[in-house]
């Protein structure tokens, strides 16, 4: 009964990791169309530098989505890599992906951007030329502070991004034994 529960928990963690990878992508896709759609008609149909405001939450909610399911699949992951795995640190070769993909990337770096800090973190410049051109003094500065706050905040989450799978793997290892 228990290694049922086992098999079961497994392969529904597994596909939580794949809808959520997939929806992430998806997602990114979706609000940078949404996102060029606003920013385009708020080029074309006004005049108003505070109208960058709306594209510019467009990609803050949605990277906070982003962000969210690359935590959860990331957390789910090292869950399965504790719960389902050989430790690698007793000199066993992993068993399994996690282990192979965790040591994969700490050992030829970890390839693409899984919350596309850079294309958001472009997007949000580009959102702001609007109001370079057309903005006053108070503008440029009050507008300028939402968009600087939300690349702080990219960069922040991508930092802690970076961190996550060591520090979530030692905690796993903590609670799990």
């Amino acid at each position: 009964m228990q290694e049922r529960h086992q098999e079961l928990e497994f392969a529904a963690l597994r596909a939580t990791i794949r809808e959520r990878g997939t929806v992430r992508i998806l997602l990114a896709w979706a609000t940078f169309v949404v996102w060029a759609g606003l920013f385009l008609a708020s080029l074309t149909w006004t005049a108003l530098p505070a109208a960058s405001l709306v594209s510019l939450l467009v990609l803050a909610a949605a990277f906070e989505a982003i962000v969210a399911l690359h935590t959860g699949v990331e957390r789910v992951g090292r869950y399965l890599q504790v719960r389902y795995e050989k430790d690698s640190t007793e000199g066993a070769a992993p068993e399994g992906w996690e282990s192979a993909a965790m040591r994969y990337g700490g050992r030829f770096g970890g390839g693409s951007d899984p919350l596309f800090s850079a294309l958001f973190a472009v997007a949000a410049a580009l959102n702001y030329f609007p109001v370079l051109a057309e903005g006053v003094a108070a503008e440029l500065a009050g507008i300028g502070v939402f968009h600087a706050a939300f690349v702080g905040r990219v960069l922040l989450a991508r930092r802690r991004a970076g961190r996550q799978r060591a520090e979530d793997l030692e905690r796993f290892r903590t609670i799990l034994g």
